[in-house]
């Protein structure tokens, strides 16, 4: 074992503890699959990153994104967080945009006053959810069926399923049922009241400790949801999201389709532990 520079960060927060946290180790080098795996477990957060030195050439750094029983593809808070440690340590993009290299390719990454933004990577299945699952859902999220406005995949890595409801209420008042749903990420969207700083509510539900856990904000779940509402017609270009609050968290997710087309999903990160570890 060796001493590694290592952060804790919260993500889509200006505020410490408001966010969603994140272990960072900064320098990865030589650790086993099994050793990032036991360490993310150990810390009992919902991810935990590993920086390793790219191996494609256009990349600025690789992360491995692991969870409490496996790795991830990607997501997105730790997408942010391994970004703003990597940049807090000295890192310097090679070009325009940071580039981070995770298991679905190369992703990029901007800076924006006191946000970072990454580029919503293309999702693996997206359209309608089949009626059987829509039907589940509702009966698992304990309200009808004629609750559920609109659905669709929101698959970007992790396989969630999103449905709409009709207000931030409704979403709030949500109590699911973990044997209903068990196996199922689910994301849930309802609009908040006109004139609000935030557009809409955001909660996603997913198997963890033993039944049904709830994610405080969700990267890859906010960014598939936008690439969904956005080109559904169903939200505006530019929008902020609000997530949490039925944890007593505050994150702010904030999205915007570029002239381009390409979406981005942003939020603001703050560095809570900043020191070693002993891995």
């Amino acid at each position: 074992m060796t001493l590694r520079p290592f952060k804790q960060v919260d993500v889509f927060t200006p505020v410490a503890y408001r966010g969603n946290p994140l272990a960072v180790v900064l320098d990865g080098a030589g650790l086993s699959t099994e050793e990032m795996q036991h360490f993310t477990h150990w810390t009992n957060l919902s991810e935990a990153t590993f920086l390793l030195p790219p191996t494609q050439p256009e990349a600025d750094y690789r992360v491995r994104i692991f969870y409490p029983a496996g790795e991830l593809p990607f997501a997105g808070h730790p997408t942010l967080g391994s970004c703003h440690a990597w940049l807090e340590a000295g890192g310097r993009p090679k070009g325009e945009h940071v580039v981070q290299e995770c298991g679905i390719g190369l992703v990029k990454l901007k800076r924006d006053a006191d946000r970072l933004a990454f580029a919503a990577p293309p999702l693996r299945k997206s359209g309608p959810l089949p009626e059987p699952d829509v039907t589940l859902i509702a009966r698992g999220l304990g309200v009808p069926r004629a609750a559920i406005v609109a659905h669709a995949w929101c698959d970007n890595g992790p396989n969630w399923r999103g449905v709409l409801l009709a207000s931030a209420e409704q979403v709030l008042a949500l109590k699911p049922d973990p044997a209903v749903l068990a196996g199922l990420d689910i994301g849930v969207v309802g609009p908040r009241s006109a004139g609000d700083e935030c557009a809409f509510e955001v909660r996603a539900f997913f198997p963890g400790n033993g039944g049904m856990a709830e994610d405080p904000v969700t990267g890859s779940l906010n960014a598939a949801v936008a690439q969904w509402l956005i080109g559904a017609g169903l939200a505006p270009q530019r929008y902020i999201a609000s997530q949490g609050t039925a944890l007593r968290r505050a994150g702010r997710v904030h999205v915007e389709r570029d002239a381009g087309g390409e979406i981005w999903v942003g939020g603001a990160c703050v560095t809570c532990i900043d020191g070693q570890v002993r891995l």
